[in-house]
């Protein structure tokens, strides 16, 4: 394999790469984007054919496939575009997957404006173990920033992240004859251990605001998680987590 040599952090590749880490807008027009740590690149290099590049430090040794570009940089180029405190001494650039068409599944989670990218990449990651379809509605933290990619522990390389807006996911889920839960605090919601949750789809809200009142009108169910009265709610990626555990109880 040919390795090529970058010393300069002047070069068209470093400065493509830290605007792709920094920008969806960057990551979409190029259809690219950028991961960090010598765990995710095994896994990537393990299940994701879109693997590009490759960019490692110098003493830091990788099993990189042929076809893939491999560029080595002096420690101190690495730590000039690496978003880690301490670097692991590589990155590497993925295409984007392919956008493929929104199908309903029951026993499907919906997340509803889930900013936090720490959320996202644990959700994707408990649904990539309970093999769980997830499916990013508008408002979510893009699943392709490396901060997401990170949190995911490599899930976004082995599972697609599915995207759609919640008209088209309403308007599937009423034609696949698929109700719609959504996770609510209110007088009206059930025990989601008394629901089947395995033949529904379920909403999850963001962090701040819940689920939006548009979903939340146009629910078939509304579902709590049974707690301790003096707790007021649980974070999003754990409600989400047992959920998925109900789902796949059912």
């Amino acid at each position: 394999m040919m390795t090529e040599r970058i010393s300069s952090r002047k070069n068209p590749l470093l400065q493509q790469v830290k605007k792709l880490l920094s920008s969806k807008k960057e990551r979409e027009a190029a259809g690219l984007f950028v991961a960090d740590g010598t765990k995710l690149l095994a896994e990537a290099v393990k299940y994701y054919p879109g693997l590009d590049t490759v960019i490692l430090s110098d003493g830091v040794e990788a099993q990189i496939p042929e076809h893939v570009r491999l560029v080595r940089v002096p420690e101190d180029v690495m730590a000039s575009i690496s978003p880690m405190e301490t670097p692991q001494g590589a990155l590497f650039l993925c295409r984007l997957p392919e956008k493929t068409e929104f199908r309903p599944k029951p026993g499907m989670l919906l997340l509803d404006g889930i900013q936090d990218p720490g959320n996202i990449g644990t959700i994707l990651r408990t649904a990539d173990a309970l093999e769980v379809p997830v499916v990013l509605l508008e408002g979510c933290a893009d699943p392709y920033s490396h901060k997401v990619v990170r949190a995911s522990m490599g899930a976004v390389f082995r599972t697609p992240v599915l995207q759609t807006t919640w008209e088209k996911a309403r308007a599937a889920c009423a034609e696949a004859g698929i109700p719609v839960g959504v996770t609510a605090l209110s007088d009206r919601a059930k025990d989601l251990r008394r629901a089947d949750l395995s033949k529904m789809a379920v909403v999850i809200g963001s962090e701040g605001r819940g689920v939006r009142k548009e979903i939340l009108d146009a629910a078939d169910a509304e579902l709590i998680i049974p707690m301790n009265p003096r707790c007021e709610s649980l974070n999003a990626a754990v409600a989400a987590s047992i959920v998925m555990w109900e789902m796949t109880e059912l």
